[in-house]
């Protein structure tokens, strides 16, 4: 009989080996070293409190992404947040303040939530954030930024809280980056590498997956290169189309397999680096993670969405709690009514099943 799969066990065994892979490059840190044996301590007690909560049907996800801010300092072709407007050059008016995403944090450390992504945006315009994430090393916060904002002040912050993970986006080599971000984006993600390298401050890469540039951002070469400059964590972020005329820049369902294969591949060669790919461990964990199966999102004015790229929402975290928000009526239709099983074309099943969750909302 076939074991039925754990999503709970999948996630929580995901997170422990992200620590242990990030301990075994950093004996040489002590303080890196002690951080990292606290918070395996502390996954494991978020572990206990995510089954008590399944022990009463209440699914609670390890992970959550939050998008604290909408605006950004760069304007990089085809961003998926401008061409849906969820981008500006200018503060954004009702954003969540620096104590509401404090209280996001303590609620989700109560559930038993142990990984938050901060996004944006550009995340380091919200300097009055990343403080308040500082407040909970019980907490993984992998930032996810253009690497332009980067300091001395930041550096120092990072160095003194090491729950603070900067996780820099590159498109590839120079060419490739700095045609998309902007020209000298490269240098400076290439200096801040450097320079967190030289002062044994743990972080990672993310590149965006298309089937034009998978085969380079598979490659020796620039895996390598990101190795070399110190990076322990690589994201391979498939595409998520600006709209359905882009969508020739998707993976199709072989190339997603090979993906997933070379990813092994990557693991045994780098076993001190860690690879992620998101949205492409669907196949092993049954399904797409959204709407709190896996994750949901909250974006910077409080809504929760079921993903970053499904930004539709029926419940505001600024008039109820997190765990209201997780049994919403839109979250529960779409984990009860089968739609995140559903296969799908592109990098995204609720991109492409778009009109089906508006009619969810509706409803």
């Amino acid at each position: 009989m076939e074991k039925t799969f754990d999503i709970q066990e999948y996630l929580a065994n995901g997170a422990e080996n992200i620590v242990k892979n990030a301990i075994s490059a950093t004996f040489k840190n002590p303080k890196e070293t002690l951080f990292l044996v606290k918070f395996i301590k502390n996954s494991r007690k978020a572990t206990k409190i995510r089954k008590e909560y399944a022990k009463k049907d209440i699914n609670i996800p390890a992970f959550l992404i939050t998008s604290i801010t909408s605006r950004c300092n760069l304007h990089c072709a085809g961003c998926y947040s401008r061409a849906n407007e969820i981008c500006t050059d200018n503060i954004p008016n009702n954003q969540l303040s620096g104590d509401d995403w404090e209280d996001i944090f303590a609620q989700s450390r109560d559930l038993g939530i142990n990984f938050i992504v901060l996004a944006g945006g550009e995340p380091l315009l919200r300097k009055d954030v990343i403080l308040k994430a500082c407040n909970f090393p019980e907490i993984l916060f992998p930032v996810f930024t253009n690497g332009t904002m980067l300091d001395d002040y930041y550096f120092d912050l990072i160095d003194k809280n090491r729950n603070i993970i900067p996780i820099l986006s590159i498109e590839g080599n120079k060419e490739l980056t700095d045609s998309r971000r902007g020209d000298g984006v490269y240098n400076q993600l290439i200096d801040s590498m450097n320079y967190m390298k030289d002062n044994n401050l743990i972080f990672g890469s993310s590149i965006t997956i298309t089937n034009e540039n998978i085969s380079y951002a598979l490659s020796d070469e620039f895996v390598s290169n990101l190795y070399d400059l110190g990076s322990k964590v690589l994201f391979f972020i498939e595409y998520v189309p600006v709209d359905l005329s882009a969508t020739n820049l998707v993976l199709s369902d072989s190339q997603r397999d090979y993906l997933l294969d070379e990813i092994c591949n990557l693991r045994e060669k780098y076993p001190d680096m860690l690879f992620m790919s998101f949205p492409g461990d669907e196949k092993e964990s049954g399904g797409c993670l959204a709407a709190g199966r896996g994750f949901f999102h909250i974006n910077s004015h409080g809504g929760a969405e079921p993903c970053p790229a499904s930004p539709y929402s029926d419940i505001n975290v600024k008039d109820t709690s997190i765990l209201e928000v997780l049994e919403s009526n839109l979250f529960k239709s779409l984990r009860n009514n089968g739609l995140l099983m559903s296969h799908h074309e592109g990098g995204c099943v609720l991109f492409e099943h778009e009109k089906e969750v508006q009619k969810l909302l509706k409803k």
